[in-house]
């Protein structure tokens, strides 16, 4: 980016008494590798989660109870059994019917991944360029940082992440579901489903315990951590675990997308589950 014109008022690195470098950086490194390849990711991921959010179809396998996370909680009259005790309130035809099928929980898992500590340096980086990488200068004119809206709305990520937890709670109870079988021993049934499915929970499990909201909720505001062993000691496990928050971010996009792709194919008839009981 070359330097602002006159009828433009300089700020940030062309403020006044800076040193006036026409080029937008003097590095010769391949920087703009990491935010395309994290743009690339974010596309991925938001363009096979929209599509498979808006098919209402091939979401569960009814007899070894799999569902995808993308339907959890099921909200359908047309989910069966897949929504057990979750209220059936979208129709089965009408405009409503055209609605995603876990409306209720969709958007708000979907408001923590985007108010998340790290998303968010990665999303301002790749997509609003503020800035691009380090030593390189921004493309914008001024800078607020998220004291103004809609960038204030961002101190929200607490609150969704108490119902992030909830959600994990209700996907760790789909999970448990689906090793029942008909088929099995004593109604009991294992496959290679089970495992994806496990693996996936587990996974959000650690994401969303490894939040810095879920670290600062344990001991954050501790004045002396001698008077609270028991929330020191959370504290502690929960800051091992948020050093590779960056890491779960991007893990649980993977295996969830993996879970679903799983569930679809097996509900499709495209192939079978591999069984290993019942």
């Amino acid at each position: 980016m070359s330097a602002p014109t006159a009828d433009r008022k300089a700020t940030g690195v062309f403020s006044p008494g800076r040193a006036q470098i026409a080029q937008r950086t003097l590095r010769t490194d391949n920087w703009l590798k990491s935010p395309i390849v994290t743009d690339l990711g974010f596309a991925a991921f938001i363009i096979y989660a929209t599509v498979r959010a808006f098919m209402r179809d091939d979401f569960f396998v009814e007899k070894y109870h799999y569902l995808t996370p993308f339907y959890s909680p099921c909200l359908s009259k047309a989910c069966g059994e897949a929504s057990e005790f979750w209220p059936q309130i979208l129709p089965t035809s009408g405009p409503l019917s055209l609605l995603p099928y876990a409306l209720l929980s969709l958007p708000f898992l979907l408001l923590f991944r985007i108010t998340c500590y790290y998303y968010r340096g990665a999303y301002y980086r790749s997509v609003w360029q503020s800035p691009t990488a380090c030593a390189v200068a921004e493309p914008h004119a001024k800078y607020t940082g998220e004291t103004r809206f809609p960038l204030i709305l961002q101190n929200l990520h607490r609150y969704f992440f108490y119902i992030a937890a909830l959600i994990s709670l209700i996907n760790t109870w789909d999970a448990i579901k689906a090793f029942h079988s008909e088929d099995g021993p004593g109604g009991f049934g294992f496959g290679l489903g089970n495992v994806i499915l496990v693996i996936n929970v587990v996974m959000l499990w650690v994401y969303t315990i490894s939040c810095h909201s879920c670290r600062h909720v344990a001991g954050g505001r501790l004045k002396h951590f001698s008077k609270h062993p028991v929330r020191y000691w959370m504290w502690t496990q929960i800051s091992k675990l948020n050093t590779r928050h960056k890491l779960y971010a991007w893990v649980t996009l993977g295996t969830l997308m993996l879970t679903d792709f799983y569930v679809m194919l097996v509900a499709g008839g495209t192939i079978s589950d591999l069984r290993f009981i019942g």
